[in-house]
């Protein structure tokens, strides 16, 4: 935890379900679930979601600072329990009383903890009433008192509202913006483009990326670089080199454009190695040779440097790079071809 964060959160899903695999792992399991309880979508979002063991979910739908509004937990938590049930359909409408009483026992453990009298009176019309039947009488009994005379007194136990924190910046996405990259590699990219001695932590980041081109997606050719790319600036050129923990990268804070076939002058690119997994350290390298900082041409994808300490050749499953000295001094050749995955993003504040 304390020294691959980084990694951590690369396999952020993989690693939370093993953490709730072994109870001896509780320090990771506070790790975990206070990113979640943060960042939720990051987990609620994911793939993996429905494949959580049950101690995972008890543990977040339990905390009070859960940033989630009840409703979507309720939804979440329904979604979960009817995948524990292969076969039951999605539509509670052509359930069978056994049905019913199937994801009632699938729940039991969780229902306690969702927050019914936190929600709108539209919620439990909506989303609540078409499952009423996997709540214990008494409490959906006390859930329509609540909800038709609301100073009557009731039975069941009321559970306090969570605690929605105002965030700092606005949340801008709703989703991982890269499985490369994490918003802390995000932070500190940002740091070298305003230069500044420490880097921005993820909250304080003033800058979205916003994703142009994913390989896997768009593909790995200079046709697919230039149609997504020509004529934008301020982006950001990510490679993970597979079947490593390298990532590789570059700034480019002027316009790509195919139309020029020559050199750019630029002071404020870089290129860089970032800190991840076994690589322990993040590797900066500014330019030097403002006057060859970028090559923009159709011929070939983004290029870095005089020759290309950064070079991607017209085809993108093949990376040529230099990688640079340890004291910055300078360039070293290695002239080494990856297979690797690309990212390209703009950002903006």
């Amino acid at each position: 935890i304390e020294t691959n964060s980084s990694w951590l959160r690369l396999r952020f899903s993989h690693i939370y379900k093993t953490s709730f695999q072994n109870n001896q792992l509780q320090d990771l399991q506070k790790w975990c679930n206070d990113i979640v309880a943060k960042y939720p979508d990051k987990l609620f979002e994911s793939e993996d979601f429905t494949s959580l063991p049950e101690n995972a979910l008890i543990s977040l739908i339990r905390r009070d600072d859960l940033q989630m509004e009840e409703r979507k937990i309720w939804n979440y938590v329904i979604k979960w329990g009817i995948a524990q049930n292969p076969g039951l359909s999605s539509d509670p409408t052509s359930w069978t009383n056994e049905n019913f009483l199937a994801l009632k026992a699938t729940l039991k453990n969780c229902l306690p903890f969702i927050r019914f009298f936190q929600m709108t009176n539209d919620d439990i019309v909506d989303i609540v009433n078409p499952y009423h039947q996997i709540l214990e009488k008494n409490l959906w009994d006390d859930i329509l008192k609540r909800f038709l005379t609301p100073n009557r007194q009731i039975s069941s136990i009321i559970l306090p509202p969570r605690v929605i924190l105002t965030p700092k910046l606005p949340s801008r996405v709703t989703e991982p913006f890269s499985t490369v990259i994490n918003e802390m590699h995000a932070a500190e990219i940002a740091s070298w483009v305003d230069k500044k001695a420490e880097a921005y932590s993820v909250i304080n980041n003033p800058y979205e990326f916003k994703l142009l081109l994913r390989g896997s997606r768009d593909g790995f050719t200079k046709e697919s670089f230039w149609n997504l790319c020509d004529q934008q600036a301020n982006t950001v050129l990510i490679i993970k080199v597979n079947g490593t923990d390298e990532i590789l990268g570059g700034y480019n804070p002027t316009y790509w454009d195919k139309s020029i076939k020559n050199y750019v002058y630029c002071n404020d690119s870089f290129i860089f190695s970032m800190k991840n997994g076994t690589i322990q350290s993040s590797i900066l390298s500014r330019v030097k040779k403002p006057q060859h900082a970028i090559f923009s041409s159709s011929g070939c994808g983004p290029q870095f440097g005089d020759g290309g300490d950064l070079y991607m050749a017209n085809n993108f499953k093949n990376v040529t790079c230099y990688c640079q000295n340890v004291d910055y001094s300078s360039y070293e050749k290695s002239n080494q071809k990856y297979k690797w995955s690309v990212l390209l993003f703009r950002i903006r504040i």
